[in-house]
């Protein structure tokens, strides 16, 4: 189904793991009604998975299956796709793509406190620093729907939702016309 003939928008929020996505999602789902989609949860719950990764102690996403998975739902749009990776993805779906962007010592401490340690942090601190994710969103979908936000602070949340919610209500102000 084409964008414009969805009653509601599909969003994107993606960046590196501990940027606060989740956070983010949660409460725009509460402030907006969309469908909060933890791509996580719902890729174990349906078993997305095609190995367990040793080094990164994680398993490794299945992105066919998923993808075939979430394909009815984001049809009918009005959802919050919440996950760490971006280009699989495909275009169509989303309306608009929120890359989360932390400052590496803010990211360093929560990676820690989740209790990321060698390789896995290293890595992902880096890829926060080469903004892996950023340009990830920029190569898979039109520039003028990627946007990246900061998110250090509970301020910078609070304003993140402000600025997502607002966005919304335009989206269904536009698609009501």
């Amino acid at each position: 189904m084409e964008t414009s003939q969805r009653i509601m928008p599909n969003i994107l929020v993606t960046g590196t793991p501990g940027v606060g996505k989740s956070t983010v999602c949660e409460q725009l789902a509460e402030r907006t009604g969309l469908e909060w989609l933890e791509v996580g949860k719902i890729a174990k719950d349906c078993e997305c998975f095609e190995e367990f990764d040793e080094v990164y102690q994680c398993p490794v996403l299945d992105e066919d299956k998923l993808i075939d998975e979430l394909e009815d739902k984001m049809a009918q749009g009005g959802n919050i796709v919440d996950y760490h990776g971006c280009d699989f993805f495909p275009e169509r779906w989303f309306d608009i793509v929120f890359v989360l962007r932390t400052n590496n010592t803010v990211l360093y401490d929560r990676l820690t406190h989740r209790g990321y340690t060698g390789k896995k942090l290293e890595d992902n601190v880096q890829c926060e620093i080469f903004q892996t994710i950023l340009e990830e969103a920029q190569a898979a979908y039109k520039p003028d729907i990627v946007h990246q936000l900061p998110s250090n602070t509970a301020d910078d949340m609070e304003e993140n939702l402000d600025k997502i919610t607002a966005w919304v209500e335009q989206w269904k102000m536009r698609a009501s016309s």
